[in-house]
């Protein structure tokens, strides 16, 4: 979903901007910053890159299957028409 290497980026870029008294904790906070980070993702429902263009490739194909079907759909009713004068002359 996310992309776990990204957030350790971000959250190495936080800690090492840290003044150099407090560089002691920066493993506690990377690990917190990261934690923080990841949960609001979450929460935020996001999807990954890969999923949407997986997702997107899925509605391609559906459009697709949906004006062949709607082609196929004129050509009946269209066969259909042509039957029906015949049908009233009997």
């Amino acid at each position: 979903m996310i992309n776990p290497a990204k957030i350790e980026e971000i959250a190495k870029q936080i800690s090492s901007n840290m003044p150099q008294g407090v560089k002691t904790l920066a493993e506690t906070f990377e690990s917190k910053t990261k934690q923080a980070i990841q949960n609001k993702l979450t929460e935020m429902d996001f999807v990954s890159r890969e999923e949407f263009d997986i997702q997107s490739q899925v509605l391609i194909r559906t459009r697709e299957k949906l004006m062949q079907l709607e082609e196929k759909v004129a050509q009946l009713e269209a066969r259909l028409a042509e039957q029906d004068p015949a049908d009233k002359a009997e």
